[in-house]
């Protein structure tokens, strides 16, 4: 078997938290991985998932025995809810299936294995850029992919013009993935106003959108506005999928959970896409695991953990919200050359830079910067007490590079 195989390619994100581990320099910084880190630099276990960790552990009825296909019923019900809002239309009528997925990567991984198998139109849109597991994911369930434009580098913002373009010439019928809120890894977001044009285009060509929800409640700390979008495709009656994660908005990176929803145009319909998600997971996995979703329902489904959950979840966001106006005054502060606004207008968890490779690779060599050689930066991995650190890293890098 050995003249079979080539080396896999090394994972660019995973390569970087790699490089920060070898490196002895004191003053190093990990910005490349996506996962939220304290003032100190340390991984955070929620206070409310300890506390739905201690009621799970403590329930003399809970046991290890399989889950079923879907997964756990509530888990499936109260997510939907989560996304879709309490007075969801399709909800009410009985037109979304729901299973427990394997975090946001698995809940894609079944929805393009259910569509490569069921859906007549065999191409994904992507935006330019995207996550980069989004093409390799497709791509692996015999899809074919396709790239709209989405990040303008002459604004660091979003190319709207060139998106609607793109949408309204694109073959009738094709899915489209769009990122509910907090654009990995820009943290460029339509406006409101420019998401009723997406829609409009999508409703034109009858594409199927495809949304990836990472981060609801994460990107603003409100669960809401970061659930507009999904909820004005849904409410205008549009078909659709939806990814979920609990990796960010509960820290539960580790546990793997997450949902995949298909909105359907009737319940009868929906009745059968459900069987056949089920179906799907089980030639995959058979079955979800239990713990991770045994919290996330705890949690959603009473209101003082919900309660605690949105606390501290806004807390979270407010502290990446806070490092973003920190870089920038730093970059202010030690004369940094250009503009750097972008960095205020983003949202998320990271942000586009604008840097170039050789400028990156200036940060990681001299600086000891780790971050991903497309100049995206982790907001959630830096501290205050390392912005200006960062902030000259950045000067020395345009100036010199």
């Amino acid at each position: 078997m050995a003249s079979v195989f080539e080396p896999a390619p090394a994972d660019a994100i995973l390569g970087v938290t790699e490089a920060f581990k070898a490196s002895t320099n004191p003053n190093k910084l990990n910005l490349g991985v996506g996962a939220y880190r304290t003032e100190d630099g340390k991984p955070l276990v929620l206070g409310v998932v300890r506390e739905a960790e201690r009621r799970v552990l403590a329930d003399p009825k809970q046991d290890k025995e399989y889950l079923g296909m879907g997964g756990i019923p509530d888990f499936c019900r109260l997510s939907a809810t989560l996304a879709f809002g309490e007075g969801s239309k399709p909800l009410q009528e009985g037109r979304c299936a729901t299973i427990q997925g394997l975090s946001g990567t698995g809940s894609l991984r079944v929805g393009g294995e259910f569509l490569s198998r069921f859906y007549p139109v065999k191409l994904v849109l992507i935006p330019s850029p995207s996550w980069a597991n989004h093409k390799n994911i497709f791509e692996r369930c015999g899809l074919a992919t396709q790239t709209y434009r989405y990040y303008k580098p002459e604004t660091r913002g979003l190319d709207y013009e060139g998106l609607i373009a793109d949408l309204k010439g694109a073959p009738e019928g094709a899915v489209v993935i769009l990122h509910a809120c907090a654009h990995n890894p820009t943290g460029v977001d339509p406006t409101p106003e420019q998401w009723q044009g997406v829609l409009q285009a999508v409703q034109e060509r009858r594409l199927l959108p495809f949304f990836d929800s990472a981060y609801q409640g994460f990107a603003s700390g409100d669960l809401d506005r970061d659930g507009a979008a999904i909820r004005l495709f849904a409410d205008a009656g549009l078909e659709l999928l939806l990814a979920q994660s609990y990796a960010k908005n509960m820290g539960l990176y580790g546990e793997r959970v997450g949902a995949l929803s298909v909105i359907s145009s009737d319940a009868a319909v929906s009745k059968r896409v459900d069987s056949q998600l089920k179906a799907t997971a089980r030639g995959m996995y058979s079955n979800p695991p239990k713990h991770g979703a045994l919290l996330v329902t705890a949690i959603l489904s009473d209101p003082q953990l919900y309660a605690q959950w949105k606390v501290e979840l806004k807390g979270m966001a407010d502290r990446i919200l806070s490092m973003r106006q920190q870089l920038y005054d730093a970059l202010q502060e030690v004369g940094a050359p250009g503009d750097w606004s972008h960095i205020l207008k983003q949202i998320g968890m990271f942000s586009y830079t604008g840097l170039t490779k050789a400028q990156v690779e200036n940060m990681t060599n001299k600086w000891s910067v780790f971050m991903t050689m497309d100049g995206r930066i982790s907001m959630a991995g830096l501290s205050g007490a390392k912005c200006k650190y960062l902030a000259e890293a950045i000067k020395d890098s345009v100036e010199n590079c």
